[in-house]
């Protein structure tokens, strides 16, 4: 029943096939679980790989980086085409396939896979369990994008070969694993439906990826045979009888099959909770709930592939409604820019399949022009339609479960190629925009931040292909925080024509966290900010429609009435306070959960006064001052720590989590192993923690990361920590006070 793949029988299925017939889906997973290794079975199935190939392969990791590391790093698409062997003379099933990373540094690939996806493949380690990243692909999934997901525990032959456990005991271990998956799911999963998975309804699939076997009861059932059986086998040596007889791929075939959503299915429940600005009883919203291929044209950029050697970008994502065609000019919403697509297909690992058409409920790939991944698209005849651009639908932002902690300045080989250096990380960081960067005019150096070393180490190396760069050590980065109300400071421009009286005060957090997620941005009109601050962070309406700018977790708000000129500095101190929020007076670092307030303002007549330097001063002061006066406080990035260590090794684990200035939150016996859960500064993984949990053990623990937000620094160590970045940026080596500013505060005389 193996099904060859031809260019003609994909463009065929894409075009006209059923959605019946149509599954879009994510293989997500904790790193090293086996996902890429899983894959191989699925295009082995598809006819694009031998069978002897599958399971040693790993095509999907196509990359040289991926090959030289052994871990999946950028997301990979493939359109694979199957049967169903249980049904004799049906169409055939076309699955559009995203394998993920499971590193916590690439995390940013898999929120963007599956927000083009209607489902989960979830994939569990049987050894290790449900680690910190299979928690976070949970919570992505079934809790961010409405994934809907079934589950394949992989390496179960490591619990018989290696383990030698009972069949009692492997039971029991699986059974285990399921229900910490499902009392996930039931945390996160859409009101109404039940998403939690059974063995017994063959919604989760046991087998081994390396030896490649794997069931699922249906399949037991149907070929009466029990459980035991893998074990007898494996006793006599038999492998090739497994792999034969109770093949992979056919258990993960028949789960996607019956128990992941077709599009129209998907569309139904999940595009109301992902799309803004829409009325679902319009045209655009029926034909977005029902993947309707003659409706108005929308999607969406789900992921931005660079490809390494020529640089030439390809975009990958999903139509949801209407059909794009080679030669559409589409209209980017938060870009608000149009652009023609020259050439159109779908994705196949690394090549692109031309097709002269995609219609909704489809991945798509094309080129033609590059812009961030995230990005929604119309028809742009469709955004003419609207006067306020700012109206136009959109998908809200996806939601990155890591910030930007770490950085390392990039600089040049050649001071000439300053400027180029910029765009080329700027194109790269349209690819992943969980990282960022920006420019120290004081030092020359490009500021490149990202989740980890390993992130940056990977886009620094993209980035030195095509300009000759040299980078700085990795930094911590940290934030500068108010903890209460400052009194109001009233202070002028340096002509003194020009005043402004202001106060800060603590974000509350779910607004923080509104701005850090983009469901606050920019280009949102005030009404519209208004009715999500209300709703979702108790906001009084009237304060919510005097935002002035939100910017990476901060706001900014007119409080006055009445003033004149005001719209004329209103640029000059937007630009102000975004400086200011991106270098803090503490120690220039990203400030974040600051709302600052004006209550009043002056502005001279003559515009000659009011020039960008008289009103950035005059306001940097103002938040400065307040800033200072508000207890501010530095706060550290804090990853959570999820050890699973021998019993009897436990304590090695916790001597080590101490030293580091971890937390200890929980211990928990895990049958063979102990699981420790804390709390750790991610200034202390670069400290060789990795090695330290290893030497306690011997080798024998497992261990992931999480991040877990921002943490205030110890205050015994807060100043120390201060003194120590200042020293390190050519600041003044002291604890700032305010005094710089004081001339800029206005005394009425």
């Amino acid at each position: 029943m193996v099904k060859v793949r031809n260019s003609k029988q994909i463009e065929n299925m894409v075009i006209r096939g059923e959605y019946k017939q149509k599954r879009i889906f994510s293989i997500v997973a904790h790193i090293d679980h086996g996902k890429t290794t899983t894959s191989d079975f699925l295009l082995k199935r598809a006819g694009l790989m031998r069978p002897e190939d599958a399971g040693a392969m790993q095509a999907m990791d196509s990359d040289d980086e991926e090959q030289a590391r052994g871990i999946t790093i950028f997301t990979s698409v493939v359109l694979l085409a199957f049967d169903d062997p249980r049904k004799e003379n049906e169409d055939p099933y076309i699955f559009q396939i995203n394998d993920t990373p499971g590193h916590l540094s690439f995390t940013g690939e898999v929120s963007r896979a599956l927000r083009s996806s209607d489902g989960a493949i979830l994939l569990v380690d049987a050894l290790e369990g449900m680690m910190t990243q299979t928690e976070t692909n949970i919570r992505l999934s079934v809790g961010n994008e409405i994934c809907k997901p079934v589950v394949y525990i992989n390496k179960v032959d490591r619990l018989i070969s290696e383990l030698r456990l009972e069949p009692k005991e492997v039971y029991e271990r699986v059974d285990a694993i399921i229900n910490d998956v499902n009392n996930l799911i039931r945390e996160l999963q859409p009101e109404g439906v039940d998403w939690t998975v059974s063995f017994a309804k063959s919604q989760v699939a046991l087998g081994s990826a390396k030896h490649g076997w794997g069931f699922t009861m249906e399949i037991l059932q149907e070929r009466k045979i029990k459980p035991t059986f893998v074990f007898e086998k494996y006793k006599e040596g038999d492998i090739e009888f497994l792999r034969k007889n109770l093949p992979l791929d056919d258990s993960l075939l028949r789960m996607v099959i019956d128990h992941l959503p077709d599009p129209i299915q998907a569309s139904a429940y999940r595009l109301p909770k992902l799309v803004e600005n829409v009325d679902f009883n319009s045209e655009l919203g029926k034909a977005l709930t029902s993947s309707d291929p003659k409706g108005p044209l929308m999607g969406m950029i789900a992921k931005v592939f660079i490809d390494p050697k020529s640089f030439r970008p390809t975009l990958i994502g999903r139509v949801f409604s209407g059909t794009l065609r080679q030669g559409d000019s589409i209209y980017l919403v938060n870009r608000r820019e149009s652009y023609k697509v020259k050439r159109l297909g779908v994705m196949e690992i690394t090549d692109l399949l031309d097709m002269d058409q995609v219609p909704a409920g489809n991945l798509f790939a094309l080129f033609g022009f590059i812009c961030p991944s995230g990005e929604t698209f119309v028809a742009k005849e469709y955004a003419d339609t609207f006067e306020d651009k700012g109206e136009l639908p959109r998908f809200e932002s996806i939601k990155y479960s890591c910030e930007p902690v770490v950085s390392r300045s990039i600089t040049p080989v050649d001071p000439q190629d300053l400027g180029k250096l910029g765009e080329v990380t700027s194109k790269w960081l349209m690819a992943d925009n969980t990282a960022k960067f920006s420019l120290n005019k004081e030092s020359g150096e490009y500021i490149l931040s990202g989740i980890d070393p390993l992130q940056i180490e990977i886009l620094t190396k993209r980035i030195d292909r095509q300009v000759k760069i040299k980078v700085g050590e990795p930094i911590i980065v940290y934030r500068e925080m108010v903890t209460k109300k400052s009194k109001p400071y009233h202070t002028k421009s340096p002509n003194g024509h020009n005043k402004l009286i202001l106060y800060v005060e603590p974000l509350d957090p779910i607004a923080t966290q509104l701005v850090l997620d983009g469901e606050l941005n920019e280009l949102m009109d005030a009404k519209t900010m208004s009715k999500i601050l209300r709703e979702k962070a108790g906001w009084d309406a009237k304060e919510g429609r005097k935002i002035w700018d939100v910017y990476e977790g901060n706001i900014l708000i007119d409080g006055s009435r009445g003033l004149q000129r005001l719209d004329r500095i209103k640029s000059y101190l937007i630009s102000a306070w975004r400086e200011w929020c991106s270098n803090g007076p503490l120690a220039k670092e990203p400030v974040m959960g600051v709302k600052a307030v004006f209550t009043d303002a002056d502005v001279h007549v003559d515009p000659a006064h009011t020039g960008y330097s008289e009103i950035a001063t005059m306001t940097t002061a103002a938040l400065s001052l307040s800033f200072l006066d508000a207890d501010p406080k530095l706060f550290e990035p804090i990853q959570k720590c999820d050890v699973k260590t021998p019993n009897g090794t436990e304590g090695g684990i916790i001597k080590v989590l101490t030293q580091h200035r971890g937390i200890i939150e929980e211990i928990l016996p895990d049958g063979a192993y102990m699981r420790v859960k804390g709390k750790l500064p991610a200034e202390e993984l670069s400290k060789g923690i990795a090695d330290d949990f290893r030497g306690a053990t011997q080798g024998r623990a497992f261990f992931g990361y999480e991040f877990a937000g921002f943490e205030p620094i110890p205050r015994a160590l807060m100043n120390q920590y201060i003194l120590e970045i200042r020293k390190r940026k050519g600041m003044a080596e002291q604890l700032p006070d305010g005094s710089n500013y004081h001339r800029f505060i206005y005394v009425r005389t």
